[in-house]
Formats: C-alpha cells, structure tokens, sequence
C-alpha cells in the first residue's frame, strides 16, 4: 500500500507540472515565431512547436523516471497495461492513481492562472468540447487510439534512439492537437481535461465524463489491443537439448 500511496502521489506532482507546463509550448512558439517573423499557425510555427515539445517531454520522462515511474496521463498509462508493458500496474492501482492525477491537473491548471501574463491568457483554456456530445466522444477516442498506437509503435518498433522516439512522439502529438482542434481540443489526457474542467467549473458534467475520460480510455485500450494482434510478440525459442 505505502508504494502505491508513493505512485500516486509522483502521479500528481508529474501531472501538476504537467498541466503548468505545456501552455508555455503555444506561448513560447508565438514569441519565437514572432522573433523569426513567422506566423505561429504556418509549418514553421508546427516545427516549433515540435521541437519545444520535444524538449518538453524529454524533460518530464526524466522527471518521471526520477519519481519512481510517475505519469501524467492515464490513457498511456491504460494502454501500457492493456498491452501488458506494465506488469507492476494493476486495476487497483489504477484506481488511485487516475484520480491523483486529475487532482495534480486541477493544481497545475490553478498555478498557471495565477502566474500567466494576460497577454498570453488565451492559452490557457483547455480543450473545448466544439461537437455534439456523441461525436466529441468518438472524436476524442479516435484521437486518442491514434496517439496511444503511435506510441507503441515507436517505443516497440520505432528506432531505438530515445531522442529520436520523442521527436516522433511530439510530431505525432502535434499534428492530433491540429487535427482535432475543431473537435474537442484534443486533450487525449483526461487527467489534463479535469483540471481544466475544474477551474472553468464544468468538472461534474457529463459531457467531460462520457468525452474526455471514457473516449480516451476506451480509445487507448483499443490501441495497445490492436497493436497486439498487428505486432505480435515474438514466440520464446524453445531450447535445444
């Protein structure tokens, strides 16, 4: 129990800094691009993007490896388990860690409010459900089955450098984020989508329970069990006598 209490706990903390930290991708890709005398919304502007939240996720993988194997997102950690890559996490554990990391994202969404510029404020609203309930479900789903099975191919198939496999990650993150921007936001993190949801007081709808928990969750165990039957392990080589 006290290593689960341990979990769960550098569950919130990675996940607070988690929700304070990635606004700062959008404003610091405005003020660079502003530099370059570039749009932000033009191919440059993705590319730098990219590239700081490549070294953004870098950052917190170190930091979670520092917490004992912390997360921030319950749908990588649901599709971990689902694909069997995680053999320490159970449905128990599961159940405590999830809601200390929503509680980590509403303290991070709490923080960044307090300290953001106004100029740069408008970056700071979380996902947006812009859809009928429905469709924002699938919507979201689908986006999170894509951003899940992307990660399983590229820590499972991808290249072995982690660098690059971040890098991968990050463009495969950012071009959901575009591509759903006109759906739900999308989050594909539902512990992200509370805190946000708290702070602007729509936590205890249904709309974010049904769109930004059981759609991404769904959608991320989908992905590790199609992932499965595309790429199957390996079988042990039996040992010659």
């Amino acid at each position: 129990m006290g290593s689960l209490i341990k979990a769960a706990l550098g569950d919130a903390v990675l996940t607070s800094m988690w929700v304070f930290s990635a606004p700062s991708m959008g404003v610091f890709t405005t003020i660079i691009a502003s530099f370059l005398g570039v749009q932000a919304r033009s191919l440059i502007g993705l590319f730098i993007t990219t590239v700081l939240a490549t070294i953004l996720v870098l950052t917190f993988s170190l930091i979670g490896k520092l917490l004992g194997g912390a997360s921030f997102n319950p749908s990588t950690t649901a599709s971990f388990y689902a694909a069997g890559l995680s053999p320490a996490t159970s449905l128990i554990s599961m159940a405590v860690r999830f809601p200390a990391q929503a509680a980590g994202g509403v303290g991070g969404a709490k923080a960044i409010l307090q300290v953001m510029p106004d100029k740069f404020k408008h970056f700071v609203k979380g996902p947006s459900l812009k859809v009928d309930v429905k469709s924002g479900a699938v919507a979201e789903g689908l986006f999170t089955f894509s951003l899940c099975f992307a990660l399983l191919w590229i820590i499972l198939r991808g290249p072995k450098n982690p660098i690059l496999q971040i890098w991968l990650l990050s463009m495969a993150t950012v071009g959901l984020v575009v591509a759903g921007s006109g759906f739900t936001g999308p989050s594909m993190n539902p512990a992200n989508a509370y805190g946000w949801a708290y702070v602007n007081n729509w936590h205890n709808t249904w709309e974010l329970f049904f769109v930004y928990w059981i759609g991404p969750l769904i959608g991320a165990i989908l992905a590790a069990r199609v992932f499965k039957v595309l790429f199957p392990p390996p079988e042990p080589k039996e040992k010659k006598a």
